[in-house]
C-alpha cells in the first residue's frame, strides 16, 4: 500500500497508512518515528526518505497498526507495560528498550516529553512535543473509534489517564492522535471525560455489535464512539 504523507509544521510529518497514521518528528541532532504503520513495510524507508539524520522508533503502543514496520529497526522505545502486548502478537525483533513517565527525549533542541496513559492498553503513551506546544495522542485521544474492549484495555483506567493528561493541558495548544481527525483542540479532552463517565455511570445507550469475533456495546457518542466490553 502507498502511504500519504504530509507536513504537519516545522520538522514534523504524517504519514498515512489506511486507517491509522504515524509521524516522524526531527531535531538538529536525530529524528524520531512515533510508529511504524499497519501495513506500510517499508516505514523506514519512508522515513530516511525525509531525513538523513540518524533515526529512532518509538512505539506508542504495540496494537497491530502501530508496529507493521518495527522489524526494520535494532530497537523499539516502548514502555514495559506494554511488552506483555507487544509480545503477546508474537513479536521477536525489535528488541525494546525502556521508557517511562516523564522522560525526555531530546532530538537536538526539540525536547519530546512521555505521558503514560494506561487504559488503552497498558503501555500505551502519550508524546509532548514541548516546544511546539503539540501533543501526539496515540489511540487514547481522538474522535475516532476507541477500543475499550478485549483484553488488557480498562476504561476505569482510560478514564484516569484522561484526567492526567488534562492536568498539563495548558502546556499544548493542539493534539494529533493516530485515528480520527488532526489535529484536535485540547476541548476534545474534557469531552471524552464526559463521553466516558456517562458510560461509567451506565446513563449511556448503546448498541450491541461484534468486532474481530467479540461481542461489544458500542456507544457512538458526540465526540467519539467507544467500544467496549
Amino acid at each position: 500500500m502507498n502511504c500519504e504523507i504530509n507536513k504537519l509544521y516545522s520538522q514534523t510529518w504524517t504519514i498515512e497508512d489506511g486507517g491509522v497514521r504515524f509521524f516522524l518528528l526531527t531535531g538538529t541532532k536525530k529524528a524520531l518515528l512515533i510508529d511504524s504503520g499497519m501495513t506500510a513495510k517499508n516505514a523506514r524507508e519512508i522515513a530516511e526518505s525525509l531525513t538523513d539524520l540518524p533515526l529512532q522508533l518509538i512505539n506508542t503502543h504495540a496494537d497491530i497498526d502501530h508496529i507493521a514496520g518495527n522489524d526494520a529497526f535494532d530497537t523499539v522505545l516502548m514502555h514495559p507495560a506494554e511488552y506483555v502486548n507487544y509480545f503477546g502478537r508474537g513479536a521477536k525483533h525489535p528488541a525494546p528498550t525502556p521508557i517511562w513517565d516523564g522522560d525526555i527525549i531530546d532530538l537536538g533542541g526539540r525536547p519530546l516529553r512521555i505521558i503514560t496513559q494506561p487504559g488503552h492498553t497498558p503501555g500505551s503513551i502519550a508524546i509532548l512535543d514541548i516546544n511546539n506546544r503539540a501533543l501526539f495522542s496515540a489511540d487514547s485521544i481522538q474522535n475516532g473509534e476507541i477500543f475499550l474492549f478485549g483484553p488488557m484495555r480498562n476504561i476505569i483506567g482510560y478514564r484516569q489517564s484522561l484526567d492526567k493528561v488534562w492536568t498539563c493541558h495548558s502546556e499544548y495548544d493542539k493534539i494529533y492522535p493516530s485515528h480520527g481527525d488532526i489535529p484536535l483542540d485540547t476541548d476534545i479532552i474534557p469531552k471524552l471525560m464526559a463521553c466516558t463517565d456517562s458510560i461509567l455511570s451506565g446513563k449511556a445507550s448503546f448498541t450491541n455489535e461484534e468486532r474481530f469475533g467479540m461481542k461489544v456495546k458500542k456507544y457512538d457518542m458526540k465526540a467519539a464512539v467507544f467500544l467496549c466490553d
